[in-house]
């Protein structure tokens, strides 16, 4: 463990300094910014197939930090398909990279969207389950890649891992809940401390639609997140829509950054831009995160 924060504070990766340390640093506090509008599959799983009917696919990638070595970065790919207006299926594939660590999550779902009645009105649950994947670069060790505690986090094995959510959703309403990473839920490891896990999300968002096809809707949102070693998170903002092809959203999140996004839509093809300020522990260090995310609908239309 003296090896690791050795080469950590030596890199200058300031998000994984000392575990255990009082002062937390948020480096994995924020989720990718595309989820809180475009792709909220990546939180819920009982969102997979609520974005349209047909193949929905979707990209992200993120730097954080990139003025600190061995910064986090984030890969992101999902692909959720509508299979009857009911039932819907999706895949999830995650790569974080950390300093030394690194890993790799594959989860494959699937929702149930219950109706409720004609007003649009749905009920969802969705669950996913997939493989995990830590490991330790031995390659970027700066010292003895034979030291115990490295050979003892690379000693385990790819887990099962799961997430399990529901969802309420009108014509203009959604309410949803999520329990993401139920291996860490359910049961704790030795090493459950070096990468900051998230146990709990809950978000509600309503959507005031504009009579002129022409005009702008607005979309505020709020939201919940419980995750571990961490104070809780509360967030709040909103999504401005023009014409169902641009739109601009802010979140403010209780660890004291904010993230900015704008993204455009042509056919059934979206880019998205996404900045996200530091957290209140790191501003004076760095300047922030920049995201992009792609998104393609295929053989179907946006419901």
């Amino acid at each position: 463990m003296r090896l690791l924060i050795k080469y950590m504070i030596t890199s200058g990766c300031m998000f994984l300094m000392v575990i255990g340390v009082k002062e937390k640093l948020h480096a994995q506090s924020n989720p990718l910014g595309a989820s809180y509008f475009q792709n909220q599959y990546l939180l819920n799983p009982a969102m997979a197939g609520l974005g349209g009917k047909g193949l929905n696919l979707n990209l992200g990638s993120r730097k954080q930090w990139n003025n600190i070595p061995g910064s986090p970065s984030t890969q992101a790919f999902t692909a959720d398909y509508d299979l009857n207006g009911k039932a819907a299926v999706g895949m999830n594939f995650n790569r974080d990279k950390a300093g030394l660590i690194q890993g790799l999550r594959a989860v494959g779902t699937f929702a149930y969207h219950l109706p409720l009645n004609e007003d649009n009105r749905v009920l969802s649950f969705g669950i996913s389950m997939g493989m995990m994947n830590e490991r330790i670069n031995l390659e970027d060790v700066k010292g003895d890649p034979n030291d115990i505690i490295l050979g003892r986090f690379n000693d385990r094995q790819t887990y099962l891992d799961g997430d399990f959510g529901t969802a309420y959703t009108g014509n203009n309403i959604t309410i949803q809940a999520a329990i993401p990473n139920m291996k860490s839920f359910f049961k704790k490891d030795q090493f459950e401390g070096t990468v900051d896990r998230a146990v709990f999300f809950s978000a509600m968002s309503y959507r005031f639609r504009s009579e002129n096809t022409q005009g702008i809707d607005v979309e505020p949102k709020a939201s919940y997140r419980v995750i571990h070693g961490m104070d809780n998170i509360f967030e709040f903002g909103a999504n401005l829509i023009y014409a169902d092809r641009v739109n601009f959203f802010s979140m403010y999140h209780s660890s004291q950054s904010v993230t900015f996004g704008l993204g455009m839509t042509y056919q059934n093809f979206g880019f998205t831009g996404i900045y996200n300020t530091s957290t209140g522990d790191l501003s004076r260090y760095t300047t922030g995160n920049f995201e992009i995310s792609l998104q393609a609908r295929l053989f179907g239309k946006k419901k």
